[in-house]
């Protein structure tokens, strides 16, 4: 068999990379996108997970974010420590509302051979019917769901459970932390905590 047969066969039998996507505002970013993510790729065996921010998210209406400036330097700091984690800014690039539908055909014909792993929460597991091109979406993308307190499992559409810690840790709870002079240490990172204090984000209660 020649070398370019041999490279054909090969390719054929290699693995696909396989790769997680956690999307976001990232309003802050917190520890708690960071054991999710690191709870997804060890338990599917990932090769890195892709940090996602989105420019308008469609699913939540008329709630402001800061300039996506601030969310991309956040969430930069956040994920430096980790080697298996980058941040792919396609949605930023785009602009306007952040379909996950768009994001992934687009994913899909840059890394054709790449299979992808959406992560979702529960909370949007049970939304899944209401996602924009829900059925051409579920052909493309493999869903993975993670437990969030109060909330049911359960999708007529194929979504690979993942169970991770319950932390209650959420961008809201934070960004009222500071708003209210409360300590946010260890709830994001050293770095991102730093960040938030030099640019005096989120003190001004119309940015949120």
């Amino acid at each position: 068999m020649s070398d370019p047969e041999v490279l054909t066969e090969i390719k054929k039998v290699a693995p696909a990379k396989k790769v997680g996507l956690l999307g976001g505002t990232f309003n802050p970013p917190h520890v708690g996108h960071l054991i999710i993510a690191e709870q997804v790729r060890d338990q599917l065996g990932l090769d890195k997970i892709l940090f996602l921010p989105s420019a308008e998210p469609p699913h939540k209406r008329e709630k402001k974010t800061i300039d996506s400036k601030h969310r991309l330097a956040m969430l930069e700091k956040t994920v430096m420590d980790n080697e298996a984690f980058e941040i792919d800014t396609i949605e930023l690039q785009r602009g306007g509302k952040s379909y996950t539908y768009d994001t992934i055909v687009a994913l899909k014909e840059r890394e054709p051979d790449t299979e992808f792993y959406f992560i979702i929460g529960a909370d949007m597991v049970e939304d899944l019917p209401n996602w924009h091109n829900i059925e051409e979406l579920v052909s493309l993308v493999q869903l993975v769901g993670v437990n969030r307190p109060n909330f049911t499992t359960e999708s007529p559409y194929p979504v690979i459970m993942v169970d991770v810690p319950d932390i209650d840790i959420s961008s809201t709870i934070i960004r009222q932390k500071v708003l209210d002079d409360c300590s946010i240490r260890y709830l994001v990172t050293q770095e991102t905590e730093k960040y938030i204090e030099s640019e005096r984000l989120y003190k001004d209660e119309e940015k949120e």
